[in-house]
């Protein structure tokens, strides 16, 4: 009897001849593999296992699943395929549209609370005039550098504040948007609705090359029309990043008009009056500028006003081109019938600020808030950790910031050496280097 096995058919003597085992088999993690013929199944390498015909015609496989003999064949995808498997193209048309992100979304995060957006705007104004204040009563150099670098800071919150007036993000009243926006920009020299305009533009045409109207990129033909101050302070920090006044009264390369203008290029006739509006409110804070300097001093008003000004301006150009440029990958600009509002939005970057995350509003959460500029801002984080499912590779994950954004500076300065200009042809374009602008390069032969 011991030499008998009870099976499903009755009783059937065990194999006269019993296979070594071998040493080399797979963990027990790995199921067994039946080979491509059922007879494989008649004869076992293992002492455990065994093939039995069963009466429905298919092989059965009574292994107690401790081991795989190496004669198994197993399929694996080689290096090359698996490559292919994991390269992404970002130019490549994604496999979602914007209802899908859209209902991904939790539907409060669409809720405008004007309490809350003016609670913020009552904490930043107070932190302004308390620094003001501070700084102005120990007037001492150990303390107007930290001075310059927080109020600088503050006015470019303050800027983010009526960033969220001109999309509509502050409140559903038009009239509160207006005038909150007009009080915060034209405190720090920002005409309101001439901005605003502009940056509908930019949102409504991201990623476009000709259309976009922010940090956009200029063209090969375009490029070699500057001259060599032009590109010398366009691609030199840290004057790049005092671009903005400069902007704002003449654009970029390639475009004409100004936000102060309600005759320019970038307004509707409808519109003029709203930038007339504008611009009075522009001219009438420098006005007020002029007499403080007066009252208290210019050298004051430089110490009190005129650095943080800067710093702001510097802010604003820091963080919106880097939402915009450096990524580590090579990110597409389209033409033609590529672009799509869609594939546009796809193209911009979230940034981690550290610490200056709720010093200016969350604005590092820059992807949803291109594809839906009506988030208010208190909502982008929530509203950007429910789409990044549906995102996938699309949406690309920021670098983890220490208190001070310290790890932003090299990437900026990587892209600023890097990204020139785009070719003058195709749909799909990407950021080229012009290897002589900091002087002639010697390419190398290998």
């Amino acid at each position: 009897m011991a030499n008998l096995v009870l099976s499903e058919c009755g009783i059937r003597p065990l194999p006269r001849i019993y296979t070594t085992p071998r040493s080399n088999f797979l963990s027990n993690n790995n199921k067994f593999r039946p080979s491509l013929s059922s007879s494989s199944y008649k004869t076992s390498s293992s002492p455990l296992s065994f093939g039995l015909n069963s009466r429905d015609g298919f092989t059965r496989n009574w292994a107690l699943n401790v081991s795989t003999p190496l004669t198994t064949p197993i399929f694996e995808e080689s290096p090359l395929e698996e490559d292919n498997k994991q390269r992404f193209d970002p130019g490549a048309p994604p496999p979602f549209n914007l209802a899908d992100i859209r209902a991904a979304i939790p539907k409060h995060c669409w809720v405008k609370n004007p309490w809350k957006s003016l609670s913020y705007v009552v904490r930043d104004v107070a932190i302004v005039f308390a620094l003001a204040a501070g700084a102005a009563y120990l007037n001492n150099w150990i303390v107007w550098p930290l001075y310059w670098l927080a109020q600088g800071t503050m006015f470019w919150a303050l800027f983010v504040l009526g960033h969220d007036c001109g999309h509509g993000s502050f409140s559903n009243d038009p009239k509160l948007n207006s005038v909150v926006g007009h009080l915060l920009h034209s405190s720090i020299l920002v005409p309101y609705h001439g901005w605003r305009i502009s940056h509908r533009t930019h949102h409504q045409n991201h990623g476009h090359v000709e259309n976009d109207e922010s940090w956009h990129p200029m063209s090969e033909k375009i490029y070699n029309t500057l001259d060599k101050p032009t590109r010398f302070f366009r691609f030199t920090l840290p004057l790049v990043m005092l671009a903005y006044p400069f902007y704002l009264w003449a654009r970029s390369p390639g475009k004409k008009g100004s936000h102060y203008h309600p005759d320019s290029d970038l307004f509707l006739p409808k519109e003029r009056k709203d930038v007339l509006t504008s611009t009075a409110c522009w001219t009438a804070m420098a006005a007020l500028l002029v007499c403080l300097n007066f009252t208290i001093g210019p050298i004051q008003m430089l110490k009190l006003y005129g650095i943080p000004y800067w710093i702001n301006v510097m802010w604003l150009d820091f963080v919106t081109y880097l939402h915009h440029h450096g990524h580590e990958d090579k990110l597409p600009w389209y033409r033609g019938k590529e672009w799509s509002y869609l594939r546009g939005g796809l193209t911009t970057l979230d940034r981690d600020y550290g610490l200056i995350n709720n010093i200016h509003h969350d604005i590092g959460t820059h992807v949803i808030h291109h594809l839906f500029p009506q988030i208010p801002h208190y909502h982008l984080v929530e509203a950007t950790e429910a789409a990044k499912p549906v995102l996938g590779k699309y949406y690309r994950e920021p670098d983890k910031s220490g208190p001070l954004p310290l790890h932003l500076l090299e990437i900026l300065a990587k892209s600023i050496k890097e990204d020139h200009y785009v070719s003058d042809e195709g749909e799909v374009v990407y950021y080229k280097a012009d290897p002589n602008l900091y002087g002639e390069v010697k390419v190398r032969a290998d």
